[in-house]
């Protein structure tokens, strides 16, 4: 009956680690990475090396990139959502999380708004702060550590967690106006990104999931 029982929760373990991507649970919940391969991605041209799986984690480790969650159809699109995920920083790395942003083939994403994944990059601007809008300057966290975020879009505001903790809770102004070079960084609708940011500095992601809002 033990080793029955331990096959059982082995069996358990396998349909959890390759649920595929752009599956949904019964609560809403659906998956974008199936912690074995990079399918429903598709990262930029300028550096696609940069993005590898290993060990159920993406990692990523290179030159600029971006690796852009398009979902099963390619055309995977969210408004009203929250995120989670678990992201995990190397000493002096840089990161980010895009959000409402769109598909490009090189350069730095020019739509939607950025979440910072940074504890000791020598950017200022540190984990779980909306960047450039609602900034964080004391890392929530410590590199090598993993870190669990909750990003809730919902009409015109932005909540963001790092393990339980929330650190922005920003509502974009109505007819807001952006520096020339941030035009648009508004809300809208659009995909999920993930940045590499530089070859100096290694990120790992794992249990990405969003749920859809009303």
């Amino acid at each position: 009956m033990k080793r029955i029982g331990w096959l059982f929760l082995v069996a358990l373990f396998s349909v959890a680690l390759s649920t595929p991507a752009g599956a949904q649970s019964s609560d809403g919940w659906i998956t974008l990475f199936d912690g074995k391969s990079l399918n429903g991605w598709k990262s930029s041209t300028d550096s696609p090396e940069t993005f590898s799986v290993q060990d159920g984690m993406i990692v990523v480790a290179g030159e600029r990139a971006h690796l852009y969650y398009v979902g099963p159809d390619g055309n995977a699109s969210f408004k009203n959502f929250e995120l989670k995920l678990d992201a995990m920083t190397t000493p002096g790395s840089n990161s980010g999380i895009y959000f409402h942003t769109t598909y490009q083939a090189d350069g730095w994403p020019s739509k939607g708004y950025e979440v910072q994944v940074n504890n000791s990059h020598t950017d200022w601007r540190r984990t779980g702060g909306l960047y450039a809008i609602s900034d964080v300057r004391e890392a929530p966290a410590k590199d090598g550590e993993w870190m669990t975020y909750h990003i809730i879009v919902n009409g015109k505001n932005i909540k963001i967690s790092v393990n339980g903790k929330q650190l922005v809770d920003y509502t974009e102004p109505d007819n807001v106006e952006r520096p020339d070079g941030m035009k648009e960084r508004v809300l809208s609708s659009g995909t999920i990104a993930l940045q590499g940011h530089d070859p100096q500095s290694k990120v790992y992601y794992k249990n990405i999931m969003i749920r859809p809002l009303p």
